[in-house]
């Protein structure tokens, strides 16, 4: 089945939808050039695309009466989150209404004898785990921003604590949706599980603002663990560490975190962060247990197991302050590596494959980028198969855009070969679209058949996620 191409209504009919809008909002509905060309972006390469409104909702009841008004002038609605995507999904190629849920940051209720919170969907992990405080509790998704956890859902988003806790997917009971025409729904519970219907919470989860806006989320709870360890340990070899990561994790040792950065990164995030860590492909990793004792032995299980693998040097501390600096260079990757090419751009690669394969994939995705016009680092999720090639471009120099392009094209399709996926976290929004149909064959039609019961106007983030896709011509600092 194919989708409907969406038709932008005219000038006039944005100009009504403004004064509606407007007139429901008052001065959370803007068309202020500089409020819509925050709303042009995130944080990827595409160009910006400006939305022709911005409203800023406070309610899901507010939600409903936007996308009743959208649906009336027929404009596109684009839901935007703390603008952090890295696949242009917050961009607004077609205009139409950018609705920022940031002020919809509520903690509607908390339930840590249920292991549960429900919230609104602009609050942030950040906000979510501070609220937690003195509940034994935490939300343990991770990515490396602070975003939304609505974004999160939207994007179908991970990080460094997937191989314990799992996605944003295995971490939402229930959310309320908006559908295109106002409808508002709940798709789950409280409860721990259910087998009542279709799953609706994940049909949404990963969906990118192409179905319905999502307003509010029931998010699972962990309960803090007693004990908590890092490790490091550099190697000789990228090679030495990511077989010792398949080892470790095939071993079944309850590792929280395992992440690698190669030595470009780490001299990055040296120069960046004035850390002084060994020049090699390093990993870190974090054990939660229900003792000191208990996370001392897995870290010397693992330090064992490193040093079949050549390694250089391990070391490990459960000192909370050494912890959190060390986890906060991790999670400044990107500014590191960005900072190795002043007024450079971020390009970036989000494979995953099966753990059997990781070394393999990650080798071949270094020699792809060993003569590249520009400079690479690589950092990945290694417990979990997912790997990021971070690529710091020249935003005035097309040709470097163009290079890119083609080698992470190579490196998707290589890891599309070895039954893995074109996009472990980052979603396809604007720039993988092409790769979907390769990754999924004819369940892309079941996709769209989806699409179009739900937007049969096609007016839900429209040229997201379908649809074939040519490069973009320029890559612009503002987009």
């Amino acid at each position: 089945m194919t989708i409907t191409s969406y038709s932008p209504p005219d000038k006039g009919q944005i100009v009504l939808a403004a004064e509606e809008l407007k007139t429901l909002l008052a001065r959370r509905a803007s068309t202020s050039e500089s409020v819509r060309e925050h709303h042009s972006k995130g944080e990827s390469y595409h160009p910006a695309a400006f939305p022709d409104i911005v409203c800023f909702p406070h309610t899901t009841e507010e939600v409903s009466e936007i996308l009743q008004i959208a649906s009336k002038y027929r404009l596109a609605v684009v839901p935007f989150g703390s603008g952090s995507s890295v696949e242009a999904q917050v961009n607004a190629i077609h205009g139409g209404i950018s609705i920022d849920m940031r002020e919809m940051n509520r903690i509607l209720r908390i339930n840590p004898e249920d292991l549960n919170a429900t919230v609104e969907a602009g609050v942030t992990k950040l906000q979510l785990n501070k609220a937690l405080l003195n509940t034994g509790m935490a939300f343990f998704v991770d990515p490396g921003a602070d975003c939304t956890i609505g974004g999160m859902a939207s994007t179908r988003a991970s990080g460094t604590t997937t191989v314990r806790y799992g996605t944003i997917r295995e971490n939402v009971l229930g959310m309320t949706v908006v559908l295109p025409d106002g409808t508002v729904i709940n798709t789950g519970t409280r409860a721990p599980k259910s087998a009542a219907g279709y799953d609706l919470t994940h049909l949404f989860i990963g969906s990118e603002g192409t179905l319905g806006v999502i307003t509010e989320l029931i998010v699972r709870l962990h309960p803090l663990p007693e004990a908590i360890s890092v490790a490091c340990c550099s190697f000789e070899t990228i090679k030495d560490a990511v077989e010792a990561a398949i080892e470790t994790i095939q071993l079944g040792i309850a590792v929280a975190r395992m992440e690698l950065l190669d030595e470009a990164q780490i001299d990055a995030n040296n120069r960046f962060s004035k850390t002084d860590f060994p020049v090699y492909p390093t990993l870190f990793l974090e054990f939660h247990g229900a003792s000191v004792q208990s996370v001392r032995e897995q870290a010397e299980v693992v330090r064992q197991l490193t040093e079949e693998h050549a390694a250089k040097k391990f070391q490990w501390v459960t000192d909370a302050v050494e912890r959190d600096a060390l986890w906060k260079m991790r999670h400044d990757a990107l500014y590191a590596a960005l900072a190795l090419r002043p007024g450079s751009k971020a390009f970036i690669t989000d494979v995953c494959v099966p753990i059997s394969r990781l070394a393999e994939c990650i080798l071949a995705s270094k020699a792809d980028v060993a003569h590249a016009p520009f400079p690479a680092t690589l950092v990945g999720h290694v417990g979990d198969g997912n790997f990021h090639m971070l690529f710091m471009l020249d935003p005035e120099n097309p040709a470097e855009l163009a290079e890119a392009l083609r080698i992470e094209e190579k490196i998707i399709r290589r890891a599309l070969e070895m039954e893995g996926t074109s996009t472990g976290e980052h979603g396809i929004g604007y720039g993988r679209k092409d790769f979907l149909v390769t990754e999924h064959g004819r369940a892309v039609g079941v996709m769209q058949a989806i699409k179009s019961a739900l937007d049969p106007e096609n007016r839900m983030n429209p040229g997201k996620m379908f649809g074939a896709n040519a490069p973009p011509d320029k890559l612009s600092n503002d987009g």
